[in-house]
């Protein structure tokens, strides 16, 4: 009889995690929260205007590069639909006004930015090399799992990456350009490992793409592979007790009071909401106590918007705007200076489109502005709260106008999420976009670890390893080698 396998939370970490395991065997369960499943791949609907909640864009699938050899595993190939963003201007980093385009391929890459800081060309190419250096030592790339360059990974996994930035370059303002990304894994002034930095940006500076129709399907065809192979995914279905016995984990109890048996229990979940489930002596006080006290990564304040008809030209790229020639601590905000910048990327709803129909513009936004309704039932938090939010959102319409004049009159309608939202929909403590921050300064102990003392309950999701499509399915792998053979996993990959 197989193993019977449990995971806690049907976001990428929890399918990627299913599907794996019941192709190899296992008996899988997934259980979720909410009404749909996907975490960060959700998405809604208002007034038929289509909007993402989390995974906006995705790397290297172009074809044999590494996630498009992902996406033939995981059988998403013939069900999920790419388009390209723009190869001249995947990302488009704007700092005070003045436009950097950042296009896909490291020759190009090298070409344009040697172009817009002729006297830092050989620091350029220095700094692509390096790029090219770290992420080569993700076995990712070979599909190995034996492949890694240790050594240089250790290296810039205790570096902060402004700090090596500004090794590299004597231009502050070639710097700031080269960070302009930052938001995509909320890196912060002498905490962000620059390796986290070369990874993304070495991802997406291969080919960059948006999802067609929405990144809900990546969680529905997961969903489907894994019912296909016999397992199960289960919505409506919140965990609310890991039952153990004096040397293992037996059982997930859900809010409805089933009781699933298991062999294994795998928390997709934040590190934090997993301990609230556990009442154990096996987890020891000073892990409980070193999982709580790790820091988040930043949260957002989102302001989703739907555009009139015809009246707002489809934005192939992304842009990254900020009041000042540098994208750094605008997290760091004062009630007077917010928004010091934000990201703005439209919904892609078919392939070529002329005309946008919806996008989102996300601001930084600290929880600590938030603490008088945390706990708030969702929808019901009083009409204080809905003032806040319009006064944030037309205030972030109103920066908008200084980097894309014309916004404002092309919206038709539009609507606002804080931490909160995040916080209930994910449960990613304090709201945080990319669950426990990454801090040179923690060493080991900002990681969390994908097992635990409970012998058989395991961890997957983005706090194993990293956020993003990638960093989540990294952190699959590692958690499903636990149960396999070494090198299974990528075998199989290999093979496709």
């Amino acid at each position: 009889m197989s193993e019977k396998v449990v995971i806690i939370g049907g976001g990428l970490g929890g399918l990627t995690t299913g599907l794996i395991l019941q192709r190899n065997g296992y008996d899988v369960t997934v259980l979720d929260m909410g009404v749909q499943i996907g975490g960060c791949l959700q998405c809604f609907t208002r007034k038929g205007a289509k909007f993402e909640t989390g995974m906006h864009f995705i790397g290297s699938a172009a074809p044999g590069q590494t996630m498009d050899r992902l996406f033939r595993y995981f059988g998403l190939s013939d069900e999920v639909k790419l388009s390209s963003l723009d190869n001249e201007a995947y990302n488009i980093v704007d700092l005070d006004g003045d436009k950097f385009r950042f296009p896909v391929g490291r020759e190009a890459f090298i070409e344009r930015m040697g172009g817009y800081f002729p006297h830092q060309k050989d620091a350029i190419v220095n700094y692509v090399a390096l790029v090219d250096k770290i992420s080569t030592a993700s076995n990712l790339n070979s599909f190995a799992s034996d492949s890694r360059d240790m050594a240089i990974d250790a290296e810039y996994q205790t570096r902060a990456m402004d700090e090596v930035l500004s090794s590299l370059f004597t231009d502050p303002l070639a710097a700031s350009v080269l960070a302009g990304d930052l938001p995509l894994y909320a890196a912060r002034a002498g905490k962000t490992p620059f390796s986290q930095h070369a990874f993304i940006m070495d991802f997406y500076n291969n080919s960059a793409y948006r999802v067609v129709g929405g990144s809900d399907s990546i969680a529905l065809a997961l969903q489907r592979q894994i019912e296909d192979a016999g397992g199960r995914v289960l919505i409506r279905k919140k965990a609310v007790k890991i039952h153990c016995n004096d040397v293992k984990a037996t059982a997930v109890e859900t809010q409805d009071g089933e009781i699933y048996g298991a062999d294994w229990v795998i928390g997709a979940i934040h590190p934090k909401r997993l301990l609230e489930l556990l009442d154990t002596r096996l987890i020891r006080p000073a892990f409980r106590s070193r999982i709580m006290s790790i820091p988040q990564s930043s949260a957002v304040f989102a302001l989703y918007v739907s555009f009139k008809d015809g009246a707002m030209p489809y934005m192939n790229s992304n842009s990254f705007c900020y009041n000042a020639q540098t994208p750094w601590n605008c997290e760091d905000y004062t009630d007077s200076d917010w928004p010091k910048g934000f990201l703005y990327m439209h919904m892609c709803h078919e392939d070529g489109a002329r005309w946008a129909k919806s996008g989102v513009v996300l601001s930084y936004m600290n929880m600590s502005e938030l603490l008088k309704w945390k706990g708030t039932p969702l929808g019901r938090r009083g009409q204080d709260y809905e003032d806040f939010k319009q006064e944030r959102a037309l205030r972030l319409m109103e920066a908008m106008e200084k980097h894309h004049p014309g916004f404002s009159a092309a919206v038709e309608n539009w609507y606002t999420s804080t931490p909160l939202t995040y916080l209930d929909y994910t449960g990613a403590e304090d709201g945080g976009m990319y669950g426990v921050a990454k801090d040179i300064s923690l060493g080991a102990a900002g990681r969390v670890p994908y097992r635990t003392k409970v012998p058989n309950l395991l961890l997957a999701g983005q706090n194993v390893n990293s956020h993003g499509i990638l960093g989540v399915i990294v952190g699959t792998i590692v958690t499903c080698s636990a149960l396999l053979p070494p090198g299974r996993i990528y075998e199989q990959i290999s093979r496709i």
